[in-house]
């Protein structure tokens, strides 16, 4: 009998044991489980963070089912005042096709002047054969097909005339036209062509090659790799002009983003194995991007970089280097982004949706203002003005939520709800720069898509050979990234620099960079001689003619 009473006793303590060996494992799968989530995510799910909300006074719709059904053969009611939405090229309605204004013909075909046309006169057998004098020709039509060419490579066969003075003994040589490249076999058209299809389409210079050879071209590769190193060291003052010129700037943004470069060259399981290096990207306020290059992750870059040119506001995401530099620096003010900060909220919305959701929809609003501030065209004291009265109230009801969450409880330091709310609190003084500065802005987006072309151009060439490459990698990047930025078409302004660059001063080479380049030489760029542009083929009348449109 006291062996059964005692029994109950005796099991007490491993009812809590396994009690709290319980808590412990289910902790430890919700963090395996999220950690689960993120690995789909990057695998299989969309990495798109919009939000889709339902809106309130959306309420009374029809629900699944409900919707009244329109009489069989009648055509919805048009809304009174509701104008007819255009599709693309034509619009239905009872009148047959409309073609809008900018259609070129029935094909849709749209093309700018820059590309060239080529007539061809195609005649009928009756204006060709033997009673063509029977015919006259009253007027005609004109029709648009896009063609391609099987290759786009052309072997530039240069004649010279080798010629003397009448009387004299003493030949002369006509010079050959200028070439970027000293005794190369590339024109400036074919540097200019590498560079583009590899740093600003992806195409490796292996496929380059394939593609050579497919053409009919033999060129080792060892050659392309040459041409283009030698090419990208001729544009690298233009790169260092305009990082002067990004780090003059009153407000910078900047991030950093991997790379594999370079080989460990070690011996045993690890042979071959590539190091790891890093982008740092360096976006300033006038629409230009260089591509810093460093084999660490660490404070010393920024140092490096930053300390004796940047004062100013720098704005950047959480990483804690940026702000111990920040810190200890009595000129520079640091900014930190909202879309960061958004994204903690995001990885803890599957535990908490409604306190998420509602955190989102907050961080919204500034988002709406920021629409609103570009719809309405505010810049400077207007644009201050307007972040003070829409979204300043925003910013400091937001943060005093984040504190009214944390006091309620209940939260344990490990849920990403915690996480965020302390993340957003602790850099509270950082997220509120931009309400102050009105050329500051609330994320580092603009910066994330001018440095997108490094992680696409990863899933095609993979890696770069060398730590050398790699900071090729960043200087050409530097100038192609920053002329999209300016609407400048990359291929012309390579073309044109690489001619001009050994000729320009050297006191002048800003004059060189995209955006300059495009007040200066845009309008009538140097062209590459393979181009019906180029003087010396316009002034050649055994040129075939190229029509241009």
């Amino acid at each position: 009998m006291n062996s059964t009473a005692s029994a109950p006793h005796s099991t007490a303590p491993s009812y809590s044991a396994l009690a709290g060996e319980n808590a412990l494992l289910r902790e430890q799968l919700q963090v395996m489980q999220r950690q689960l989530d993120w690995f789909k995510k990057q695998l299989f799910g969309p990495k798109s963070e919009k939000q889709v909300y339902d809106l309130p006074e959306q309420d009374s719709l029809f629900q699944s089912g409900e919707a009244p059904e329109q009489p069989a053969g009648e055509a919805p009611e048009q809304p009174a005042g509701e104008e007819k939405r255009i599709i693309k090229a034509y619009q239905r309605g009872t009148g047959g096709k409309q073609r809008s204004d900018d259609c070129l013909n029935d094909t849709g075909l749209r093309f700018s002047a820059d590309v060239p046309v080529e007539v061809i006169e195609h005649l009928p057998p009756e204006l060709t054969g033997p009673e063509a004098d029977q015919y006259e020709v009253i007027g005609s039509k004109t029709t648009y097909r896009l063609a391609q060419r099987a290759s786009s490579y052309v072997v530039l066969k240069l004649e010279r005339p080798v010629f003397r003075r009448k009387g004299t003994a003493r030949p002369e040589t006509t010079p050959a036209p200028f070439n970027v490249l000293d005794n190369s076999l590339a024109d400036v058209s074919l540097l200019a062509g590498l560079l583009v299809d590899k740093f600003q389409f992806h195409l490796p210079l292996y496929r380059q090659h394939q593609r050579m050879q497919q053409a009919g071209v033999t060129v080792s590769r060892s050659t392309l790799t040459n041409l283009v190193k030698r090419a990208i060291d001729l544009l690298r003052p233009i790169v260092d002009a305009q990082t002067r010129n990004v780090l003059r700037s009153r407000v910078l943004a900047m991030d950093e983003t991997p790379i594999k470069a370079g080989h460990q060259r070690r011996a045993g399981p690890q042979k071959g194995r590539m190091k790891s290096g890093w982008f740092w990207p360096l976006y300033g306020d006038a629409d230009e991007v260089v591509f810093t290059y460093s084999n660490s992750r660490g404070r010393g870059h920024i140092e490096a970089v930053l300390s004796e040119s940047f004062s100013g506001t720098l704005i950047s995401d959480g990483y804690a280097a940026y702000a111990r530099y920040a810190a200890a620096q009595e000129n520079i003010t640091h900014a930190q982004c909202w879309v960061h900060s958004r994204r903690y909220f995001i990885e803890a919305q599957k535990d908490h949706p409604e306190t998420v959701t509602e955190a989102l929809q907050r961080i919204a609003v500034l988002y709406q203002n920021e629409e609103a501030i570009k719809a309405q065209g505010l810049t400077s004291e207007s644009k201050h003005h307007y972040r003070l009265k829409h979204s300043k109230p925003v910013v400091s009801d937001f943060f005093q939520w984040c504190r009214d969450q944390l006091s309620q409880g209940g939260l344990v330091p490990s849920d990403p709800l915690t996480k965020a709310l302390n993340y957003v609190l602790s850099r509270e003084a950082s997220l509120t720069v931009f309400l102050e500065n009105p050329d500051v802005q609330p994320d580092t987006n603009h910066l994330e898509r001018a440095l997108r072309p490094i992680p696409m151009g990863k899933k095609n060439w993979m890696f770069c050979w060398t730590e050398l490459g790699a900071e090729h990698l960043g200087l050409i990047q530097s100038l192609i990234s920053t002329c999209k930025l300016h609407d400048v078409n990359p291929y012309t302004y390579l073309v044109d620099v690489l001619q001009r660059v050994s000729r320009h001063p050297a006191r002048d080479v800003a004059d060189l960079t995209p955006r300059i380049w495009k007040t200066r030489f845009a309008e009538n760029p140097l062209r590459a001689l393979i181009d019906p542009r180029h003087p010396a083929r316009q002034d050649n009348p055994l040129e075939t003619p190229v029509h241009a449109h």
